[in-house]
């Protein structure tokens, strides 16, 4: 570890102000909100494969996801699960909302807006679940993982939390979504293509973690260690 950052647990470092947290958990839910919102409704095809456009970008909130838990610990990163999970719960109502209201007479806009906008109860359900189930399992591993290693090879945290987080994410997103409108065999090759996929992601955007966790850390001046730390979802977490 290095020697000019001081070492703290988690329970202080949910209480300590830090310079950059928020502008994180903004970048993080902003780019949650927008791979859901933007790139969740197009199927795209590249080289002959065909893929969820969001999966170009959503996986950035994975690193981030990474970064909040690795730089400032399991507690500060839960709020921004939470803050994740308020703001999707937010725009999936008003999606309904805009969606259900009438449209005027003369704009011809409704079919197109319901194809982007009018996702059905079980997709957003099972993303709402999804996302949260997955978030908090690879915050936990990263964190606990960090705590065994003694802070030790980075990229084996961050792989190996995606490695779980996301298997935890599309076991609950794809069953719920689609099991009984796709066949099973499509479900469990959709759910485990896209599960490699974003494992693969993470591996590949290792250099940028690693960038980004040491820029954070330097200025930050700190280095999180979650030994005092209450893991559960709903613990009570004091303001940065």
């Amino acid at each position: 570890m290095n020697k000019a950052l001081t070492q703290i647990d988690g329970g202080a470092g949910a209480r300590r102000h830090f310079r950059y947290f928020d502008y994180v958990m903004a970048a993080f839910v902003a780019i949650l909100l927008l791979s859901n919102l933007i790139g969740a409704a197009k199927l795209a095809t590249l080289g002959g494969f065909t893929f969820g456009a969001g999966i170009m970008f959503f996986p950035i909130s994975y690193v981030l996801g990474d970064v909040l838990t690795e730089v400032y610990g399991y507690a500060n990163a839960r709020r921004c699960v939470w803050a994740g999970f308020a703001a999707l719960l937010f725009m999936a109502f008003m999606s309904w909302v805009v969606v259900a209201l009438p449209p005027a007479q003369g704009w011809d806009g409704q079919a197109a807006y319901e194809s982007v906008f009018g996702s059905t109860w079980r997709i957003v359900a099972a993303s709402l679940l999804a996302f949260w189930a997955g978030e908090f399992v690879n915050s936990f591993v990263l964190a606990k993982m960090k705590i065994a290693s003694g802070g030790a090879s980075l990229w084996k945290r961050t792989i190996g939390s995606t490695f779980f987080g996301q298997a935890v994410d599309s076991l609950i997103f794809y069953p719920i979504a689609f099991l009984g409108i796709w066949s099973t065999e499509q479900v469990l090759t959709v759910m485990v293509t896209n599960w490699g996929l974003k494992v693969l992601w993470e591996a590949l955007l290792t250099p940028v973690t690693y960038a980004v966790v040491g820029w954070l850390k330097a200025r930050e001046g700190v280095e999180v260690f979650d030994e005092g730390t209450d893991f559960s979802p709903f613990a009570k977490v004091d303001a940065v």
